[in-house]
């Protein structure tokens, strides 16, 4: 049977790989970063659809990409870094070889190392205390409340996201904030004619927040906290969280409870194997 590339080139990068002295484990890796690469561009990518040229890729185009990872899959900063990494090399040696006329990656940067803090979990054991502090900004504790129900930052600014809260299943704790909630945002929803939860407090043409928005409430917060609020490390801590405390759970089961893809499921897999270690 012939064999058919999963990536473009991926014979003879895969051989230059591995006269580079790389191991298979490590091939195996770039593999598996370039076919998910290009499997989205095939799906998303209405550039790349027409003709599947790389020649056509572009920095933004691998940028679209990379923003997917962090807002759909909420990958860690290390793993970008990673996978960055091996989609950087992949052009670099497609450039150097004349296979293509430009280097789509070459502007682009890995995360700091200030950014490579893993997803700590403390705050889920916290969240009764935290959700009594009035110190905090509502909106970072109702925040930090719907992510620890399982929902992303996409989700719970959506319009009509409040739709899908149900507050006959809030244990004690969450009951008496969203009480205390509920007193603060009913005057706001009364002035912005909208009974969603993320409001601006003044009129400013949309009333929903934005997430640059939410993060003027968050970033005072971390200080008080001493913990990271950006919404997807609070995402990353909660799935994790979840994994190390149902992990008699099958995949299938994990993926219906966390509406999360297989790719996901398998990298949060990985991510719970080193938070653990």
């Amino acid at each position: 049977m012939a064999h058919t590339n999963q990536y473009p080139y991926q014979d003879v990068f895969e051989q230059y790989l591995e006269n580079e002295g790389l191991a298979q484990l490590t091939i195996n890796e770039y593999q598996t970063v370039l076919t998910d690469l290009f499997s989205y561009m095939s799906t998303f990518n209405t550039g790349y659809q027409r003709d599947h040229r790389v020649a056509a890729l572009f920095d933004r185009d691998i940028e679209q990409y990379l923003a997917m990872l962090i807002n759909e899959r909420h990958v860690t900063n290390g793993t970008y870094n990673k996978m960055l990494s091996h989609i950087n090399i992949y052009f670099k040696y497609l450039f150097t070889h004349n296979l293509i006329s430009q280097f789509p990656t070459l502007t682009l940067k890995g995360k700091s190392k200030e950014q490579l803090r893993a997803p700590s979990t403390k705050w889920l054991y916290a969240l009764p205390e935290i959700m009594a502090n009035d110190q905090l900004s509502y909106y970072t504790r109702l925040t930090m409340l719907l992510t620890n129900r399982g929902y992303t930052v996409k989700e719970m600014l959506t319009p009509g996201f409040y739709t899908q809260l149900d507050p006959r299943s809030f244990n004690d704790w969450e009951t008496t904030f969203w009480a205390e909630f509920t007193k603060f945002i009913t005057p706001i929803q009364a002035r912005q004619h909208s009974q969603d939860l993320f409001l601006k407090q003044r009129f400013d043409g949309d009333p929903h927040l934005t997430v640059p928005g939410l993060h003027k409430y968050l970033k005072p917060d971390e200080k008080l906290l001493g913990i990271p609020l950006t919404p997807t490390k609070l995402y990353q801590s909660m799935v994790v969280n979840y994994f190390l405390t149902h992990d008699k759970l099958s995949d299938q089961e994990l993926a219906a409870n966390l509406r999360l893809d297989p790719q996901s499921i398998a990298y949060y897999h990985q991510l719970a194997t080193a938070v653990k270690s």
